[in-house]
């Protein structure tokens, strides 16, 4: 199953942008994430809507925090999102009538929800400012070109 990487390719363009000073293009933030110009907007347009960003269209524009790194937890960014699954595992529909299956699923989803709730609990409890404090301000140009793997 392939994985969803929107939270972690977000978090990594809004701290980038925390360091950058100014604003960063679609086409700037496509180059540093190896992806395409459309899917950087489409995605940046959510944590717009949020008022986690801002876009300015126009020479000299493109996207900038609305508000500070301090201010943005990991809930807010999974939230932007769309809140993708965290579980590659789920229940099974094959036999919907069998009690079994009816148990098992009614466990799982349990168990899911009560994970989902602690993980919910913990990115409140982080911000991208945690995360950032780690790294100096960077010192490429602009802090947008593709990070070294």
């Amino acid at each position: 199953m392939r994985q969803d990487s929107r939270l972690s390719r977000m978090l990594h363009v809004l701290i980038h942008m925390g360091s950058h000073g100014g604003s960063m293009t679609s086409e700037m933030i496509a180059r540093m994430l190896d992806a395409n110009p459309v899917v950087i907007r489409r995605t940046m347009s959510g944590l717009r809507e949020m008022g986690y960003v801002r876009s300015e269209k126009g020479h000299g524009g493109g996207w900038t925090l609305a508000r500070p790194l301090e201010e943005l937890t990991l809930l807010d960014i999974y939230r932007a999102v769309g809140e993708p699954s965290v579980f590659a595992i789920g229940p099974a529909f094959d036999m919907p009538g069998c009690p079994i299956e009816q148990a098992v699923n009614a466990t799982l989803k349990g168990v899911f929800d009560d994970a989902e709730e602690l993980l919910r609990s913990r990115f409140a409890g982080v911000t991208l400012a945690d995360i950032a404090k780690g790294f100096p301000p960077l010192a490429n140009a602009g802090g947008t070109q593709r990070c070294a793997s």
